[in-house]
């Protein structure tokens, strides 16, 4: 849901969300270690799912030559 709050708040408008049982292949919850990753390529990604949600509407606005009606993904 946050993913889905994260696009809502950047684009000022509200999903039409239709909320289901689970779902063969559904997965309540799920987590990595992903710390032999981070030390073999040097790398930890640090961006919050709403400045990554913001950058990617904002790119993908401007790829398309969609208008932006506000700076909320800047």
């Amino acid at each position: 849901m946050k993913y889905v709050e994260a696009i809502e708040n950047h684009l000022s408008i509200k999903a039409k969300k239709e909320m289901l049982p689970m779902q063969p292949g559904d997965v309540e919850n799920t987590a990595a270690d992903t710390e032999s990753l981070e030390k073999w390529i040097g790398f930890k990604p640090n961006t919050s799912i709403k400045d990554g949600i913001g950058k990617f509407i904002h790119w993908y606005k401007k790829y398309y030559g969609i208008e932006e009606k506000n700076n909320k993904c800047e």
